[in-house]
């Protein structure tokens, strides 16, 4: 039979890491809106509850011994990342990556805590309550640090970059069996070695950190060159299109002549039908041969940021092999936003990207892009014909898409994104098959 004072003194304990744990998650998920998640941590709670059930159950199995530790580590990291998937909307992989990386945090604060307690003459109660407090007050601590250290956006960096997470996940789990392994192993050091022991658990985690920090790092210059590579391509295939203009307005003009003879001929001999049926003709190959190249090259002249004006190019071309009408829009000269660069080319190309694909299924099969700048905004606002169903109290989740398992994660990040930008607003919209999405970065105030 559970004796209540040792059940609730387990729970408490327990409880106190999985607060700990909740710190940690908000520092690195870059967790802009605090109270949001806060709200939902009273379901948390649950969590150690049924921790120390199962603790119980599995003690009257003695034979378990060191497994009974990582059971109930591996059960406790289960149930915080359906915590964290439900909490923050995140897929599976993403959210068990953000639990072991916390819950890496979160067992040194309980080996820093040990470390401050080792050979005290305490009463056990006082002890206890002592070191629940140290436990909750070190992790709130430590969660400011990593927040002023921005370890959270270089996590985020890694988590947002669709192949790594699954892997990603899977080293940082196997760094947090690690720790749990030094964790658990202390009961067997001799005392006058036990505050070398964990300040080696400490070193550990900070190196974890380290590993963490230069891997986005090295993610974010990867990304940066093959942009930049991506712009040179770009570049060349923009002055492609001018040489091929160039090319079109040299044969027009040798045409010219014969053009206008055809014309005075035709409006000498009173053929005012026949005139105008050829002007007709004759603005409509205009139009075809040369009006639609110089218009576009004309808007993409107007984008002066080589990042986005890459990234329209590149998509311009996709939607070229893929047969999509695109309408290009940039009247004026479009030069900077105030968001980072690189937030604003991710938020774009998921939109383009988005619109491309629903595009495909409707028939006639076409996307309108509109960029304008006035005054510090930029109004980015895309469109398309649709022609499949929309669930709107789904369509923000990661993983919800209309094109099968796998899919869907582009919108959830995107929102993400712009959760760091106040200065950003998006609106969606639909109606009688076009869709529509916008997105206004206002200048700085």
């Amino acid at each position: 039979m559970l004796e209540p004072n040792i059940f609730l003194e387990t729970f408490l304990d327990t409880l106190t890491g999985h607060l700990a744990l909740a710190f940690f998650l908000l520092a690195v998920t870059d967790e802009g809106n605090i109270w949001r998640q806060l709200k939902k941590l009273p379901l948390l709670i649950l969590s150690p509850f049924l921790v120390v059930l199962l603790s119980y159950g599995l003690s009257a199995v003695p034979e378990l011994r060191m497994a009974h530790y990582f059971i109930l580590s591996v059960f406790t990291l289960i149930l915080c990342t359906l915590w964290v998937r439900w909490a923050w909307q995140l897929g599976f992989w993403s959210a068990f990556a953000a639990t072991c990386m916390a819950s890496i945090f979160q067992v040194t604060m309980t080996a820093l805590s040990a470390t401050l307690f080792l050979g005290s003459s305490l009463d056990e109660r006082f002890q206890f309550v002592s070191a629940v407090g140290l436990h909750l007050g070190l992790s709130i601590i430590a969660t400011l640090l990593l927040y002023k250290l921005s370890f959270g956006k270089y996590f985020r960096l890694l988590l947002d970059n669709e192949p790594v997470p699954q892997r990603f996940a899977l080293l940082l789990f196997a760094l947090e069996a690690a720790m749990e392994v030094f964790f658990f192993l202390a009961g067997s050091i001799e005392t006058q070695y036990l505050v070398f022991y964990y300040l080696l658990v400490v070193v550990m985690v900070v190196l974890i950190a380290a590993l963490v920090v230069y891997m986005a790092e090295r993610f974010d210059v990867t990304r940066k060159m093959q942009a930049q590579q991506d712009i040179i391509a770009q570049q060349r295939l923009y002055e492609q299109d001018l040489e091929t203009i160039r090319r079109e307005v040299r044969a027009f003009r040798h045409d010219y002549k014969n053009l206008l003879a055809g014309l005075s001929q035709q409006a000498g001999s009173g053929e005012l039908d026949e005139l105008r049926r050829t002007l007709s003709e004759l603005e409509a190959g205009f139009d075809q041969r040369l009006g639609r190249k110089i218009q576009t090259s004309t808007q993409i002249g107007n984008l002066q940021i080589p990042e986005v004006r890459s990234l329209f190019l590149s998509k311009l071309s996709a939607m070229l092999e893929k047969r999509i009408e695109c309408r290009l829009e940039i009247l004026y000269p479009v030069t900077v936003v105030e968001m980072d660069v690189w937030d604003f080319v991710r938020c774009a190309g998921i939109l383009i990207d988005n619109a491309m694909e629903a595009a495909l299924d409707a028939d006639p099969s076409w996307v309108e892009i509109v960029l304008l700048a006035q005054e510090g905004w930029v109004f980015f606002r895309i469109s398309n014909s649709y022609a499949n169903s929309i669930a709107p109290e789904r369509m923000w989740s990661e993983g919800c898409s209309t094109k099968g398992a796998g899919r869907g994660l582009g919108l959830s990040n995107y929102q993400h994104i712009l959760e760091n930008y106040p200065n950003a607003s998006h609106f969606t919209s639909w109606k009688n098959s076009i869709f529509v999405q916008e997105l206004t970065v206002e200048g700085r105030l």
